[in-house]
């Protein structure tokens, strides 16, 4: 019951608010932090070790994380010198890792149950399980497709429907085995890199509560809606601070 969570980049999309706290450690409702709830939620969820990759601002996680003691978690760190994307960060710390673990990225609010996806990850026996959320975006133009100097087809402000990663991932040791220390490396790469291999990712279809706090709009939205949510988010034997 491991996991590694990836907390190292600098947010750019959601600036101002990241030019003095890393976008994991921006505050969420009232009393909490984006991190603080996902550990708090690992921890309910029968996990007890976590990695944290850090880089921009690193040394403010440490100080509010430590040892992970008080969220009843052993937590460990890892510094990127210099950004390695989602994936390249477990190529160094592969001997430390067990067979099949949780990654995930650090600025994801969800209800997800983790340990179940990363149950159904060993069972699936695919080298990477991907959740997946669906989203549905509204295009507020009339689409076409032409052929020839013909409209062959006219669709007024549709509504298109796609599965989303959400950002957490079940993986197994196999799925980075062949690859160099220090080699910056994508989630989208690897996927990419398994089914050119004929070894195609699971998938793991979530309908609960997500959002992924990337972008000013989403963590507006986010602290709207925190106090509808919240005992969504948080375990129930978490006190409510004041």
């Amino acid at each position: 019951m491991h996991v590694v969570i990836m907390a190292g980049g600098k947010g750019v999309r959601l600036r101002p608010y990241t030019s003095v706290l890393p976008k994991p450690l921006v505050p969420i409702g009232d009393n909490y932090a984006i991190l603080e709830i996902v550990l708090l939620q690992l921890a309910a969820r029968g996990f007890r070790r976590v990695t944290l990759a850090i880089n921009h601002l690193g040394s403010l996680i440490r100080a509010f994380v430590g040892d992970g003691s008080r969220f009843g978690l052993e937590v460990d760190y890892l510094e990127e010198r210099t950004p390695l994307s989602t994936i390249g960060p477990l190529f160094s710390m592969r001997a430390r890792l067990p067979e099949h673990f949780l990654v995930m990225n650090g600025d994801v609010l969800t209800d997800l149950d983790y340990a179940d996806l990363l149950d159904t990850h060993v069972r699936a026996g695919a080298p990477l399980t991907v959740a997946t959320y669906q989203r549905s975006v509204k295009i507020d133009f009339g689409v076409l497709e032409a052929q020839g100097g013909k409209v062959t087809s006219f669709t007024e402000k549709p509504v298109l429907h796609y599965r989303v990663s959400m950002g957490v991932y079940g993986v197994s040791a196999r799925a980075v085995a062949d690859y160099p220390v220090g080699q910056p490396f994508g989630f989208d790469e690897l996927v990419l890199d398994l089914l050119r291999k004929g070894e195609p990712p699971a998938s793991y279809d979530f309908d609960g509560y997500w959002l992924d706090i990337g972008r000013p709009e989403d963590y507006d939205e986010a602290n709207r809606r925190f106090h509808e949510i919240e005992s969504r988010l948080l375990p129930a034997e978490t006190a409510v601070r004041s």
